[in-house]
Formats: C-alpha cells, sequence, structure tokens
C-alpha cells in the first residue's frame, strides 16, 4: 500500500479507524472523510458528513489527489426519524445517497493503472450476518 492514498468514510472510530490505521501501517496515505475532524487524530481527516449532499460535493471538490482505493464505511442506524439537508430520510441519505454521490463524484480521481478499488461496507441485516 505505500504510496497508494485512501479514502475512509467513517474512520474516527469502529471498523472505519481499525481499516485506516491497518492501511496507514501498511504506508497508505489515509484520508479519514469525517463529520468531526478532531476524533480522527493521526489521519489526515476531512469534514464529511453524508447526510448532506452539499458537504458531499465540497469534500470531493477538495480532493486533488489520484485516489486508489474508496472505502464507503461510515453509516447511522437506530435513529429517530429525521430527515437530511436535502429532505431525505437521514439513514438513508447518510448510508447510501451520501455514498454514491461521493463515489459519482470521485470517479475521475480514481487512479487509472487498473489497481484502483471502491469497497463498500454494508449494514447487517437484523438477525442475519454482515
Amino acid at each position: 500500500m505505500a504510496g497508494r492514498t485512501v479514502i475512509v468514510t467513517g474512520a474516527s472510530s469502529g471498523l472505519g479507524q481499525a481499516v485506516g490505521r491497518e492501511l496507514e501501517r501498511r504506508g497508505a496515505h489515509v484520508i479519514a472523510a469525517v463529520r468531526t475532524p478532531a476524533r480522527a487524530a493521526g489521519f489526515d481527516a476531512r469534514v464529511l458528513d453524508l447526510n448532506d449532499l452539499d458537504s458531499v460535493r465540497a469534500f470531493a471538490a477538495g480532493v486533488g489527489e489520484p485516489v486508489d482505493v474508496l472505502v464507503n464505511n461510515a453509516g447511522i442506524g437506530n435513529r429517530p426519524r429525521e430527515l437530511s439537508a436535502q429532505g431525505f430520510e437521514s439513514t438513508f441519505a447518510t448510508n447510501f445517497l451520501g455514498h454514491f454521490a461521493l463515489t459519482g463524484l470521485l470517479l475521475d480521481r480514481m487512479r487509472d493503472d487498473g489497481r484502483a478499488r471502491i469497497v463498500h461496507v454494508g449494514p447487517a441485516a437484523p438477525g442475519g450476518r454482515s
């Protein structure tokens, strides 16, 4: 992973943080795409609120370097019904629409060497396996 750039959403805790730390240990430059950069200490932390498509656009516009791997990991669940800034149900906006938009906006920045990857981490189904 040395010399490769990886974006990990939700890298301030949980699986995203563990993935980011391991990729960093292997030499990758990890961009932590998080709502609260202070919680992603040690990473190149940048603001991304997947519940707000304006934030997704701003984050993508700020990525100037080629991207080798995009790990769409962030997610929310078990929250009261709320609406995103654009009027979508917030869990759907955060877990799906935000990542869909982010991926589309970053496609032209994905390194064109045949090794670029997009990884989407989905939620576990209730009572099932992820």
